[in-house]
This record gives structure tokens, sequence and C-alpha cells, in this order.
């Protein structure tokens, strides 16, 4: 059973993959990030990838474990 890809709106040229954490509910404040990293591996675009910073594009596409799969879109606004 696959899992219906939930889309994040961005203003932005990118936002950093703590920033998009935060934005799907992984955690609660950015300085939370460190941790839910050490526990969780993301993968971005097929590629696992951990650094908090990690820039963010429109039309990247992220999992995140037990949380399911996100794609960035322009924001409409």
């Amino acid at each position: 059973m696959s899992r219906k890809v939930k889309d994040i709106e961005i203003d932005d040229e990118f936002i950093t993959l703590g920033q998009l954490l935060k934005l799907a509910g992984a955690i609660g404040t950015g300085g939370e990030a460190k941790f839910y990293l050490a526990e969780n591996t993301p993968v971005v675009n097929g590629e696992e990838d951990a650094r908090r910073g990690r820039k963010i594009r429109v039309d990247d596409e992220i999992e995140l474990p037990q949380l399911g799969k996100f794609k960035i879109v322009k924001s409409s606004s």
C-alpha cells in the first residue's frame, strides 16, 4: 500500500532540511532537528541525507521515517 505524498509549500528558493522537519511536524522547534536526525535518516530524492543544513528546493521529494513522503512546491500566494 503506497502512502500519499503531501505537499509542503515554500515562498523562497529553498529551505533547509531542519526547517522542513518543523513544517512536516517531525519536530516542534529547530533545536530538536539534531536529535531527530541522530535517530532518523531522511531520504532526499532517493538518497539518504541527514544534514540539517541540506538545501531543499521546489520539486524535491523527501521521505521521513514514520511520517511519510513530502514534495516541495512553490507557494501560490
